[in-house]
């Protein structure tokens, strides 16, 4: 059974899912799906947004601006600022686990800080950390696999 309450997205299930990644897009989906229909409730953080933004501004395709703008509103994923306590949290997760970098590490403080029971992500490095469940996108497929 899938009983998590707020699940953070990180940036690369984000991207599989707007921008329909060939080996992701499905999967991604497929969770969403799930989670959503269990009640699950989803954060990302603003640092999301900046990650994301890169490509299509670099390709100045702005559609994909608006895809994200959308599935934000529509899918009402609570976008939360980075802020000190979120910062500080950074600095403790990136002092006892060396090789986190400084983004991934301010994207789990943000879930941590938020109160997130889940972080869905598929850096598999990020799953070594353990104040909250770090899954990636291929193992929580799995899992959802599992209950069907």
């Amino acid at each position: 059974m899938i009983d998590f309450k707020r699940v953070f997205l990180d940036t690369s299930p984000v991207i599989y899912y707007l921008q329909q990644d060939i080996l992701y897009f499905q999967k991604t989906k497929d969770i969403l799906l799930t989670l959503g229909l269990s009640g699950a409730e989803f954060v990302s953080s603003d640092i999301t947004i900046a990650e994301y933004s890169v490509f299509p501004f670099r390709t100045k395709n702005h559609a994909l601006l608006k895809v994200l703008t959308d599935f934000i509103n529509e899918s009402q994923v609570k976008i939360i600022h980075t802020s000190k306590n979120i910062a500080l949290t950074a600095a403790r997760i990136r002092a006892e686990y060396k090789g986190f970098k400084a983004m991934d590490a301010l994207q789990i403080a943000t879930a941590i800080e938020s109160g997130c029971d889940l972080f869905l992500t598929n850096d598999k490095q990020l799953r070594q950390f353990d104040g909250i469940t770090c899954v990636t996108v291929d193992d929580m497929a799995e899992m959802i696999r599992g209950i069907g």
